[in-house]
């Protein structure tokens, strides 16, 4: 079986922690939706096979959550919301420029 190749791989932290954790978490500011917006709009594309879109566990980045990150590239995306998706996935999954807004400095 032929290992699996991804133009692009966009992983997006889902992880939860107990109410009250200091740190937060990217779930309670929203990122499942975040996610699911990502799959329906590549889903809506077509692109099957050609760019994934994965939940992630903890990607150490709470403060700045919904952290979200795009491969190759390593382009780290910080506080999205669901408004902002399909700006990441026409600019930056299709058109190859980063939204620059929205990237962790």
């Amino acid at each position: 079986m032929a290992e699996p190749h991804f133009e692009r791989h966009v992983f997006i932290c889902v992880n939860r922690r107990e109410p009250g954790n200091p740190k937060g978490s990217c779930a309670e500011k929203g990122s499942e939706a975040v996610r699911d917006e990502f799959k329906r709009l590549l889903h809506e594309r077509g692109i099957k096979g050609r760019i994934r879109a994965n939940a992630a566990g903890c990607l150490d980045q709470c403060s700045r959550g919904v952290s979200v990150v795009v491969y190759p590239e390593q382009v780290w995306y910080g506080r999205v919301a669901v408004g902002d998706v399909s700006e990441i996935v026409e600019r930056h999954i299709f058109g190859g420029v980063p939204v620059e807004r929205l990237r962790m400095k």
